[in-house]
């Protein structure tokens, strides 16, 4: 009890520094997020964190832990493709690459798959791979391994052609056994197959081990001879992390609901992963509904008491823990300065920065960070309006506030193109150019429709910015062609999360009439703002 209130007191304490701490600006041009000392959540630089750690939309966090470095992946849905992050100190992460490039599947090229794709996957480390198993929700079970992180990955593998299954994770036992757990559609209940050791097949129909109340995302873990089941319960807005613990993997099963929202502001405090140290230390990480964001990720501290796992503090004392808002940080070897994942972009590498996935499947011939060096170039085909255009480049909003500017240079642009930058989400709301009748036209867009805001003029480049600030639910776009003054385009508005995921900065240029013109772009710069 008292080294509870000693904890408390310092939480409290550290809390009211972080909020006079101050933020200093970040490189723009850099191609990583190099700081996050001195905003309202993450790395405070003083050896504490707040939460979330990571305040974007990393849905359905698995988290594992190879050597000293950590490594995670989360549900991407209809983006491509999967995201790798990799951190030294469990709170500053960085991401890596993407395990996959597109689905050759129907209805992938045709933006068909909104709310479809990849969904809660799990990542191991085994037998000298990294693997990572996911399901969609239309196509079947895959998956791919890679001897490191960062690639190459194998070409996804599909181990059942099956709908409606859902939140995949392996293990392999101590006698070599492999076993997948799952669960169905709908959330539930848990199932378990034995799985061939190369995890390319299932060897059975698979036992039902728990059924319980929107039961899902069940992650294995071995301790002292007793098999656990980490699974979320209740539902992604206000569910909580549910511990079963056998001595045999197929039951039968004890439970004990181990962390909850309590007496916090904390909703839906579950869905992630439970991770060690090599200092001995265990946490866990979980998602939390954040609106607009999407799911948000935070950070919990764990310890274990009678072999039953013990997360956050229990601050009304029923037996339950409730989510920390700020404590110290893990006790890890590696020094590390406060970063976040990758935003800004110069275009300068032959590669597309791994912060980027394009909706649905790319058309790789029309896109190219070489065909004008230094700059992406995107060709523009036709669609009739947005939701269906092709390569469409997005990456997670990240923070409550935020500023993205694009340079466009818009003279290859051919009669009937449409390109500038965009809010996406449950809806849509863009700002862009037009050529309508040879001239170029600046505009407004969503899902209603198209307004037409002025010409464009003799100018041929172009700098349009999307600044949101979700907290006060207000988003502007604003243009300028000198990069220097900029002005309001239209109204603000807000966008809410929609098909499973928080809302998204995204580049585009298509054509309403024929596949034809190209716009180039030197650099997208997006700064996270919160402080």
């Amino acid at each position: 009890m008292k080294q509870t209130t000693t904890i408390l007191v310092l939480a409290m304490l550290v809390c009211s520094l972080a909020t006079m701490a101050q933020d200093t600006p970040r490189n723009a041009r850099n191609n990583t997020g190099n700081r996050s000392a001195g905003l309202a959540w993450g790395d405070q630089g003083n050896g504490t964190y707040i939460n979330p750690i990571l305040n974007a939309d990393y849905s359905d966090p698995d988290v594992i832990r190879v050597g000293e470095k950590y490594y995670m992946v989360a549900s991407d849905f209809h983006f491509i493709g999967m995201q790798i992050l990799e951190s030294d100190d469990m709170v500053n992460w960085r991401v890596v690459t993407q395990v996959y490039d597109r689905f050759d599947l129907p209805g992938w090229d045709a933006n068909a798959h909104y709310a479809g794709g990849s969904w809660a996957p799990a990542i191991r480390y085994h037998d000298g791979k990294f693997w990572v198993f996911f399901c969609t929700p239309d196509e079947g079970l895959f998956m791919t391994q890679a001897e490191h992180p960062e690639g190459p990955w194998s070409t996804l593998h599909c181990v059942k052609a099956v709908g409606k299954w859902e939140d995949p994770c392996p293990f392999w036992d101590e006698d070599g056994q492999a076993y997948l757990g799952r669960s169905r559609h709908g959330a539930g209940p848990i199932i378990i197959h034995k799985m061939s050791a190369d995890g390319r097949q299932l060897l059975d129909d698979g036992v039902t081990v728990y059924t319980g109340p929107v039961a899902e995302g069940t992650k294995f873990l071995k301790r002292n001879g007793w098999y656990y089941l980490s699974i979320p319960e209740g539902g992604v807005g206000g569910g909580w992390q549910t511990i079963l613990r056998s001595r045999n993997i197929y039951g039968p099963y004890e439970k004990r609901v181990v962390l909850e929202k309590g007496s916090t502001d904390i909703n839906g405090p579950h869905q992630g992963a439970i991770v060690d140290t090599p200092e001995g230390e265990w946490w866990f990480y979980h998602f939390q509904e954040a609106g607009a964001l999407g799911r948000v990720v935070h950070l919990q501290p764990m310890h274990w008491q009678d072999d039953w796992p013990v997360m956050g503090v229990d601050i009304d004392r029923n037996g339950i823990g409730e989510p920390v808002h700020v404590w110290t940080k893990p006790r890890v070897a590696a020094a590390t300065t406060p970063h976040l994942p990758q935003t800004s972009d110069d275009f300068e590498t032959t590669t597309l920065s791994p912060q980027w996935q394009w909706n649905h499947n790319p058309v790789d011939g029309a896109w190219s960070l070489t065909e004008h060096k230094g700059m992406l170039t995107l060709h523009a085909l036709q669609a009739g309006h947005f939701a269906k255009a092709r390569n469409t480049l997005t990456q997670k909003v990240m923070g409550y506030e935020s500023e993205a500017v694009a340079a466009f240079d818009i003279s290859h642009m051919a009669e009937g193109g449409r390109a500038g930058i965009a809010c996406m989400g449950r809806t849509n709301e863009l700002l862009g150019v037009m050529k309508r009748n040879g001239k170029y036209v600046l505009y407004r867009g969503n899902n209603e429709g198209e307004t037409e805001l002025k010409g464009i003029g003799g100018s041929k480049t172009l700098y349009l910015r999307l600044s949101l600030d979700i907290s006060a639910k207000s988003i502007r776009f604003a243009y300028s062609t000198d990069n220097k003054t900029f002005t309001i385009a239209g109204e603000p508005f807000f966008v809410n999360a929609g098909f499973w995921k928080g809302i998204r900065l995204a580049i585009y240029h298509y054509n309403v009439t024929t596949d034809g013109g190209h716009v180039t772009l030197p650099w997208v710069r997006y700064e996270v703002k919160d402080i």
